[in-house]
């Protein structure tokens, strides 16, 4: 995002926008929030009522679902950093997940404070920038064609049908990423030619000499060739990236389990799991509070579930994930930045 400044900004209205719009947007946004409450009044006094004795079994299966899907991810970067050649403690790379993963969660644009803290992070595990960018870059890849993935495999299961041009289309986007990702580590100097096209016209614009920075993209790129995703490499990656999201799948059905016997197909389910997800991709609000839970609710009904049940499951699906995994997150995002401390301290020491 490119940020410009002017002698506007030195005055009141300009540093400040315009208040009245703001104001305006709180009010209306606090007058949907007692619309809504007003509305739903009855359904969320129900639902309370399911949270005052939910199964306590149930809802430590769900605590422990959650952790192994936090784990499931770690273990997918961990993967991807080993088929460069470089071993990482699970410990340390856990940590960098939950650390990470409550950044991207809590902090308005967070998504560049944790892929920053990746970034450093792997580098301070040994990996090279181009290591850094491509773990970084690839897990991002396949998270979401992970999340694709079960989404179709809801759909598969709630039709009854394969779609066999969905499934067909996820997995040849999957081989041909995999094969991309491959061909390109093992031959990056073939990258050269666009990035020197490319980097002449950039020159150009800026005045500068058509070859300025060649050098040092042509060292990042040499820096690929540590990266050898091979099949048995990518395959326990691909499937860490599944587990990641069926566990969490899992955790909202504990949860469920805790508050109420009904029945919910796993197609239904993974479906209201999913559409949740994928509105929290498009939402700027922290941990997609307001837009998560609304689409899990709303898909949860559509599966059968009364309101107060649906609303009852996913308040206790949101308290472990928002609460339990992003606060112990900011834990271990404490202890690994006095990690970093001490080593910085010891290495200026040395």
């Amino acid at each position: 995002m490119t940020m410009t400044f002017d002698s506007s900004l030195s005055r009141p209205e300009g540093r400040h926008g315009h208040p009245w719009l703001r104001r305006c947007l709180i009010a209306a946004a606090l007058g949907l929030l007692a619309v809504e409450l007003a509305l739903g009044r009855t359904a969320l006094t129900s639902a309370l009522t399911h949270l005052r004795a939910p199964h306590f079994g149930w809802l430590l299966a769900a605590l422990a679902a959650a952790v192994a899907a936090m784990g499931a991810y770690a273990r997918m970067q961990r993967r991807l950093l080993l088929s460069a050649g470089l071993y990482v403690p699970l410990r340390r790379e856990l940590a960098l997940t939950y650390a990470a993963h409550s950044l991207n969660e809590t902090l308005p644009g967070g998504a560049f404070f944790s892929t920053q803290l990746n970034y450093q992070q792997m580098r301070r595990f040994g990996a090279t920038p181009a290591v850094a960018s491509w773990c970084i870059a690839l897990s991002g890849i396949l998270s979401t064609a992970a999340l694709a993935m079960v989404t179709a495999l809801g759909a598969l299961a709630d039709h009854g049908t394969p779609a066999w041009p969905t499934l067909a289309g996820l997995t040849a986007a999957i081989l041909l990423i995999t094969i991309g990702v491959r061909h390109i580590t093992r031959h990056p100097e073939r990258l050269l030619s666009l990035v020197r096209t490319a980097l002449t016209r950039a020159n150009r614009l800026r005045r500068r000499p058509g070859d300025h920075g060649l050098e040092q993209i042509r060292a990042f790129l040499d820096q690929l060739r540590a990266a050898r995703l091979t099949p048995g490499h990518a395959t326990a990656a691909v499937t860490y990236a599944l587990l990641n999201w069926l566990l969490d799948a899992v955790c909202l059905w504990l949860c469920l389990r805790s508050v109420t016997d009904q029945a919910v197909t796993p197609a239904q389910l993974l479906l209201a799991f999913c559409a949740g997800m994928a509105a929290g991709t498009v939402t700027i609000v922290p941990g997609g509070l307001g837009i998560i839970d609304n689409a899990l609710v709303l898909g949860l009904m559509t599966g059968g579930l009364d309101t107060p049940t649906a609303i009852a499951a996913v308040v206790l699906y949101r308290l472990i994930n928002l609460g339990f995994v992003i606060g112990a997150g900011w834990i271990t995002l404490g202890l690994v930045l006095r990690r970093t401390r001490l080593e910085q301290r010891h290495g200026s020491a040395g």
